[in-house]
């Protein structure tokens, strides 16, 4: 691990700065809003519409870094996420109103297409990069540390860029993507392919073989994915209307509280992926703990409508997220053979994406009712991810999350039996006892 180091700085800056691209804007889409003119609702899809286009890209995305190499993708995905960048704080800068609104839109849907080849195709690389499946769950958590320390920092850095000018934070997303394309087009070695890479039919094929084999597990932890970005980003947009609309609180101090929840989601994070090793069943076991806490934290939240409350049980329920995220990750990675790794690792991301975009409208939507209702879905959400755990993820049994696809185990059984001696009629293997 330690001669990957810089591999792994390289390949962190990605998921750091494509979660600023995003999370920057939470605090400032009141002030957005009011530059623009336009309603909560309007001002919540410029991070609905970067999640759903990354959704339906990400697949894809997956697949070619299958075929084609995972740099051969990254690459060309960073320059688009810093050209939509450019479009969106060009169209702040010099246009205004409605005009100024769908072209921030289209630059934010620009970004969304870069965004589905970066930060997705990231942990399939690192589960690239490392044979000992310790490593790999040790380096995935460096990895979801640095997406959630760029949590941290997005609300920080975006409330204090907007202090000079509003639309600060879109003109930083070029900047920051150009410095990761350096770090990965010069740091970031990719291990040699060993087979040639499969045919489209082929590559189907072996997809709809995973799913099937391993689709119970593998459909749940999509599903927990989506469900802790849907609680992280609705709380958080709540949170962003509540502090500046109650409570006048704005600019870095705004940013600061906002942090708090992510800070703890951060370091939950990293002493995870330090835990789990490649321990499964921890795995399992940690992600359902972390998701009962989250759901635990919601639910009393929502019987007391005070600030106080509400950032303070967040910050619990947002290192149950923090200690779940990683124990996802290293299932995933895994559980899959490096043939679909990609593509199925996109799936999951894809699902996480599901969550980003749904977690502002549906907030959004429900901001104006009670305060119980509000919470009330949100901890639902918590219960249904952490009954989804314990019961569909069993990695004790069978055809339960392995270092390779059961074809590889099969693989493995056909090649102990061609061996010389292995087995003849008559003759016993000595007893190791």
């Amino acid at each position: 691990m330690k001669d990957k180091k810089w591999d792994l700085v390289a390949l962190a800056s990605i998921p750091v700065i494509m979660t600023l691209g995003n999370s920057m804007l939470i605090p400032i889409l009141p002030q957005i809003e009011r530059e623009l003119k336009v309603s909560s609702f309007k001002v919540s899809m410029l991070i609905t519409v970067y999640a759903v286009v990354a959704i339906l890209l990400i697949p894809l995305a997956g697949y070619l870094s299958d075929r084609f190499g995972r740099k051969a993708v990254i690459i060309p995905s960073l320059i688009i996420a810093a050209a939509g960048g450019a479009v969106a704080g060009g169209a702040a800068w010099m246009l205004n109103g409605n005009a100024a609104y769908w072209t921030i839109l289209g630059g934010r849907l620009l970004q969304g297409i870069g965004a589905a080849g970066a930060f997705p195709i990231v942990i399939p690389l690192v589960g690239d990069m490392f044979d000992d499946e310790n490593e790999v769950s040790k380096s995935l958590g460096i990895i979801e540390t640095s997406n959630t320390f760029g949590k941290v920092l997005s609300p920080i850095l975006g409330a204090a860029l907007a202090v000079w000018i509003w639309y600060l934070p879109f003109m930083a997303i070029p900047v920051l993507c150009v410095l990761s394309l350096v770090l990965v087009i010069f740091l970031v070695k990719t291990p040699k392919r060993k087979e040639e890479p499969q045919s489209f039919p082929e590559f189907v094929a072996s997809i709809r073989s995973v799913l099937k084999e391993k689709g119970r597990w593998l459909y749940a932890i999509f599903a927990i994915g989506g469900i802790c970005m849907f609680v992280l980003f609705g709380v958080l947009f709540y949170l962003s209307e509540t502090l500046e609309s109650e409570f006048k609180l704005k600019g870095v101090i705004k940013g600061l509280v906002l942090a708090i929840p992510l800070a703890a989601l951060c370091l939950a994070s990293f002493f995870a992926g330090k835990w789990i090793g490649k321990n499964k069943t921890r795995m399992k076991w940690l992600g359902f703990i972390g998701l009962a806490v989250l759901t635990v934290s919601l639910g009393v939240i929502g019987l007391f409508d005070n600030i106080y409350v509400v950032v303070g049980l967040f910050t619990l329920g947002g290192a149950g997220i923090g200690a779940t995220l990683p124990c996802l990750d290293a299932l995933v990675t895994e559980g899959v053979d490096k043939k679909q790794r990609g593509t199925i690792t996109a799936l999951f991301s894809s699902m996480r994406f599901i969550g980003v975009s749904l977690g502002p409208p549906v907030v959004s939507l429900l901001i104006s009712s009670h305060h119980f209702l509000l919470f009330g879905i949100l901890a639902a959400s918590g219960a249904v991810g952490g009954l989804l755990t314990l019961l569909a993820v069993k990695p004790d049994k069978g055809n339960q999350p392995t270092s390779g696809s059961g074809q590889n185990h099969r693989e493995r059984d056909y090649e102990e039996v061609k061996k010389p001696n292995s087995y003849l009629p008559g003759r016993r293997k000595k007893s190791p006892f």
